[in-house]
């Protein structure tokens, strides 16, 4: 059981800057695949970032990248997701989440929820004009 606790979200303006950190209780922590998705009010949770089992590979979704960067310290079973140059639209709730071996970054599998096994409870993300 991995257990995935999420902090960082916040009210920004847009156009500023938030770091987002995601602690998780596994002791295997860096066998896990780890994901950010997002979910905004009547909407469908939506790919944002993953990151591979050694911080090695990432992949952005297109409507964040260049904006958003993931990262991951396995000595300290965290994940993080900075984000830049925020805008309204990116305000959502935005969930950390783990996955076994069976999902790896740049192919389908990570850009599904679907594929994840543990979720955290999200942390709130409000981007004002």
């Amino acid at each position: 059981q991995v257990q995935l606790v999420e902090s960082g979200g916040g009210l920004v303006q847009a156009g500023g800057s938030l770091r987002l950190s995601c602690a998780a209780s596994a002791r295997a922590f860096s066998t896990y695949t780890m994901g950010w998705f997002r979910q905004a009010p009547g909407k469908e949770r939506e790919f944002v970032a993953a990151i591979s089992r050694t911080g090695s590979s990432k992949d952005h979704a297109e409507s964040v990248r260049g904006r958003f960067t993931i990262s991951r310290d396995n000595a300290k079973n965290t994940v993080y997701l900075q984000m830049n140059s925020l805008k309204p639209e990116d305000t959502a709730r935005y969930y950390c989440a783990a996955a076994g071996s069976r999902t790896t970054v740049y192919t389908a599998s990570a850009y599904s929820a679907g594929s994840y096994d543990y979720w955290g409870q999200g942390t709130q993300v409000t981007v004002s004009l």
